[in-house]
């Protein structure tokens, strides 16, 4: 962890025996640890390195609610140390931890391969593509997404419910492609903005075949969109790209959407 600069959270060999959670009384001061470092923590990885205690783990993630992205990790067992001693199992513990979570009603991430040594390259990149699904869930908790315009009648496969989002936390700011060309109307194109954006077109993509009446409406259309988003704090947005602006605005907005 210490390597990829990442921070953890983790209780002491003092707390309990060896650092580990087995019983429930385990489970309240590992959860009461995490509850205490709540803003903190962005996830919460799992590492068994024998067969594990079930409950424990059901237990903290329970009592601590943190309700962040979990990671299950099981240590393999080497081929030449399967006795009693020092077989680990964790195998087999995997698929018992998984199984009760699932019980629970609580969502997990699993590594590449069911088993992997802690200190290993697979491990390690398992932690990076942790970490960035932990970054994408916290971020889309607190997500403003953008509506340009309305679902084509065509396309029913991008229907969305806008209360199931916002029930997740996602809010929507919707507005009509009408205001947006109202917006454009009121744009001069001697404005500074509307000519800066013409020359960043021009280097961002070929632009010899395209009329200048053409290029300035995407030049209006880039910095009406811009000055949308901003206003309203907009992490993304979805768009109206067919048929209505080509048939009511004369243009194709994909190098705007692109850029």
């Amino acid at each position: 962890m210490n390597e990829l600069g990442y921070h953890y959270v983790i209780l002491d060999e003092e707390d309990t025996p060896l650092g580990a959670v087995e019983t429930y009384s385990d489970a309240k001061k590992c959860a009461e640890l995490f509850k205490k470092n709540s803003d903190k923590i962005l996830g919460i990885i799992l590492c068994l390195c024998n067969f594990g205690d079930e409950k424990g783990v059901a237990n903290t993630l329970k009592l601590s609610n943190l309700n962040v992205p979990i990671l299950i990790q099981a240590s393999s067992d080497d081929i030449d140390k399967m006795d009693r001693v020092h077989r680990r199992d964790a195998f087999c513990g995997k698929i018992s931890v998984t199984s009760v979570l699932y019980q629970y009603g609580i969502p997990f991430t699993l590594t590449k391969y069911h088993t992997c040594p802690i200190k290993s390259d697979l491990f390690k990149e398992d932690l990076k593509r942790f970490e960035k699904i932990c970054k994408i869930v916290k971020k889309l908790r607190t997500a403003r997404l953008g509506q340009i315009g309305t679902r084509p009648n065509a396309f029913e496969t991008v229907r969305y419910s806008e209360k199931i989002l916002e029930f997740n936390g996602i809010s929507i700011e919707p507005i009509d492609l009408s205001e947006i060309f109202g917006f454009i109307n009121h744009l001069k194109t001697d404005d500074p903005k509307v000519q800066e954006k013409i020359e960043f077109i021009k280097n961002y993509t070929s632009t010899t075949t395209i009329p200048i009446e053409s290029l300035i409406k995407l030049a209006k259309l880039a910095v009406v969109i811009e000055n949308w988003v901003v206003e309203n704090d907009l992490d993304g947005f979805a768009f109206q790209c067919w048929p209505s602006i080509q048939d009511n605005f004369g243009i194709v907005p994909c190098a705007v959407l692109s850029m």
